[in-house]
């Protein structure tokens, strides 16, 4: 599998050489040359498959031979090494948990899964290799833990200052060692524009080898498809046609469900279930895109107004054809009030605990079957982080009902400093720092 610019189609690279650049030379992300279709003797032994094998078929055809197999299925076994549970909430309405990984969130498996490609890479190439990632939250927490003291590899993430939980900050700020975190006076969108940046600044190219951990990165995205193939392997049934509701910040997530979908997963649509922050369900209304400054909400993961993922959906899923995105693709936006109402509400009806973003994808899923009147379909959310992680924001009644979870525990008994700088958001400044290192 080749890999190409999402505007140049001509300038072909290996998957190693995406994943070490992160992005393409003209600040474009990378996308890979064609979607293999999966062969219906994969989906017929898909039930007694175990999940490892299952993930090396999905995911083999876009390494190709940039690492053994071997390899590749050892990466995969030591990426997915905790459950991934669907449980039904009601009627047809079933939640996939994301969030039993180490920083419990779902970017465990993408973080973890880049981290065994790239020190592949770089124990290859025998250099050291610099991963600078920006963070809205969860981002941060998965890179730094799956990254942590692999050997000739050094993390910097970027997260908005005051934008994101106390322990969220924590679990980036506290490990030390390769990890180097930066609180950016501004939001997200400044951060992730801040690394973009750097990847087409030739004096940082001269002093490093960037490579990027946001879902703009291959390796980080391409693995988010493994969640929609084990949802559906543990709820097969003839004719079933699945409806995904996936709360949505910058996209990565619901995008590689999207291509689960083009390599033969049935899923009938997907409903991207947004914050205020809702620059994608005012595009499939009106066909304009017009990202606005991102305003701040309990469901901080989600608080991005310009999403990175979304040009690979419309370029290169759809073709730029708003008929047929329109088709594939429903996305509503709710407020805090909405969210905090959600989650009381589900837990009082069905004694389940729903966290800010999980409580979207709900509320998504919940207004597309209401006003379609569908109950054929089954019908899934992702919960892509535990509630223990936004307790400050979860309502104050509800808090001590919360599971704690034991390797938080661990985590939080142990004496943690933070250990950060604090940056504004003008890219100059970030240079600077960045050059003075070296």
């Amino acid at each position: 599998m080749l890999y190409h610019s999402l505007k140049n189609h001509k300038n072909l690279v290996s998957f190693e050489y995406a994943v070490l650049k992160g992005l393409a030379p003209d600040g474009e992300l990378y996308i890979p040359e064609h979607i293999p279709k999966l062969k219906p003797e994969f989906f017929q032994k898909l039930k007694k498959s175990d999940i490892y094998t299952i993930a090396l078929s999905i995911i083999k055809p876009y390494i190709g031979k940039s690492i053994p197999e071997e390899l590749i299925y050892n990466i995969i076994h030591e990426t997915l090494n905790f459950p991934f549970p669907l449980q039904k909430i009601h009627d047809n309405i079933h939640v996939l948990e994301l969030f039993h990984g180490p920083t419990l969130a779902f970017k465990d498996v993408g973080a973890k899964f880049m981290a065994g490609c790239l020190s592949f890479f770089s124990k290859k190439k025998g250099n050291d290799v610099t991963v600078l990632v920006a963070t809205s939250g969860d981002t941060g927490g998965a890179v730094a833990k799956g990254f942590h003291k692999k050997p000739g590899i050094e993390v910097i993430i970027l997260y908005p200052y005051n934008g994101i939980s106390s322990l969220q900050e924590k679990q980036i700020a506290s490990l030390g060692d390769n990890i180097f975190a930066l609180e950016i006076h501004g939001s997200f969108d400044d951060c992730q524009n801040m690394v973009k940046n750097a990847f087409l600044d030739k004096e940082i190219q001269k002093k490093y080898i960037l490579t990027s951990a946001n879902s703009i990165n291959i390796a980080r995205w391409l693995p988010q498809m493994f969640y929609y193939f084990l949802a559906y392997r543990q709820i097969i049934e003839d004719s079933i046609e699945l409806i995904f509701s996936v709360p949505s910040g910058n996209f990565g997530n619901i995008c590689a469900g999207m291509m689960a979908d083009k390599m033969g997963l049935p899923i009938k649509f997907f409903i991207a279930s947004t914050n205020i922050n809702d620059t994608i369900p005012r595009f499939l209304k009106y066909e304009k895109y017009n990202p606005i400054s991102v305003k701040k909400t309990i469901s901080n993961a989600m608080d991005i107004s310009n999403p990175s993922n979304f040009s690979r959906i419309w370029d290169f899923l759809y073709k730029k054809n708003i008929h047929q995105l329109r088709k594939k693709l429903y996305s509503y936006k709710f407020t805090d009030e909405e969210t905090l109402a959600i989650i009381e509400m589900v837990w009082k009806e069905h004694k389940y605990m729903l966290d800010p973003h999980g409580a979207i994808g709900y509320l998504g899923l919940r207004q597309y079957l209401h006003k379609s009147k569908n109950t054929s379909n089954t019908a899934i959310f992702l919960e892509t982080a535990h509630p223990i992680k936004f307790l400050d924001h979860m309502p104050y009644f509800l808090r001590k009902k919360i599971f704690f979870p034991k390797k938080l525990k661990v985590f939080l008994k142990k004496k943690k400093k933070i250990k950060k700088t604090s940056l504004s958001n003008d890219f100059n400044v970030f240079k600077n720092w960045l050059l003075k290192r070296k």
